[in-house]
């Protein structure tokens, strides 16, 4: 009589064969990236300014185009006074700020756009800024022309 140490399987449930599904999915997922991708492309997207302001009028506005883009400082009647591009900054930092882009570009121009009720001093003190970090061209300043009633 031979003795086997071999035990009965003891299958609780079936395991059963899951059929492939019948739409393939990775077609699908190439068509969906070529949706996003040409939605991507064609969409404009609106840039809205990050403060408002009201720009003073003059009488006398600046005419001429530049080559090369300004560095726009925003000054505003509201805290935080100041802005380089929409970034709010101090003085301080927008000095090290116009130091750092006179440095790629020696030929930097420097725009100032003050709200019309912008205190006197914070223009001064762009201005300061402004020779402190050693441009040399001639600040423009953003002025609308005179509404006609």
């Amino acid at each position: 009589m031979t003795r086997t140490n071999a035990r009965p399987a003891m299958r609780f449930s079936e395991r059963k064969r899951r059929q492939p599904p019948a739409i393939i999915i990775v077609s699908l997922i190439d068509i969906l990236i070529v949706l996003l991708i040409f939605l991507m492309v064609t969409t404009t997207f609106k840039q809205f300014p990050a403060i408002k302001l009201t720009l003073p009028e003059s009488r006398q506005p600046r005419e001429g185009v530049s080559d090369t883009e300004p560095v726009v400082v925003s000054i505003a009647r509201q805290p935080p006074h100041f802005y380089l591009g929409d970034q709010p900054v101090t003085l301080e930092q927008l000095q090290a700020n116009l130091h750092g882009h006179l440095a790629r570009n020696p030929q930097l121009e420097v725009a100032v756009r003050p709200d019309t009720d912008a205190p006197v001093g914070q223009f001064v003190g762009v201005m300061d800024a402004v020779k402190a970090a050693g441009v040399r061209k001639p600040v423009s300043i953003f002025t609308k022309k005179p509404s006609t009633p």
